[in-house]
């Protein structure tokens, strides 16, 4: 929105039907290893990277028929926040930090005011989706 437009190029998911014949796990142990990585602090985007590239898994939803985070709700193990908004509230306190030490950083100034509206409206979408309840309050 506040930023250069980025192009549209890039590589494509393969459409599948069934699991690639590579992946060797079963779908219970594909499930157990998710929620393993999960306890460990992992995010669930850091979990599919994992899973690609360390065990050839393209896309848990292929193999196992459900979603991460679905199988992360059903475990108990999911973030309590979405991890964009985790993400953009981390980036906010960053910014704030160093505005902290160099105040008169009129740049970090206005991408601090750009996060901060960023997460306002994430919030909002979140609340009316029904994700975050309707008291919710981000402190930063």
């Amino acid at each position: 929105m506040y930023a250069r437009k980025r192009g549209k190029s890039g590589s494509k998911r393969v459409y599948r039907d069934k699991p690639p014949e590579w992946v060797k796990l079963s779908p219970q142990e594909i499930e157990q290893l998710v929620v393993d990585l999960a306890k460990k602090g992992y995010k669930p985007a850091m979990i599919g990277l994992i899973l690609r590239d360390v065990y050839g898994i393209p896309s848990v939803r292929q193999v196992v028929g459900k979603k991460l985070c679905q199988i992360l709700k059903e475990h108990g193990v999911m973030p309590s926040l979405p991890q964009d908004l985790s993400d953009l509230i981390e980036k906010a306190k960053r910014i704030k930090r160093h505005l902290e030490q160099h105040r008169k950083d009129v740049h970090n100034k206005r991408a601090l005011q750009l996060t901060l509206s960023k997460i306002k409206r994430l919030v909002d979408y979140y609340k009316e989706k029904g994700v975050l309840p309707s008291n919710f309050r981000v402190l930063i």
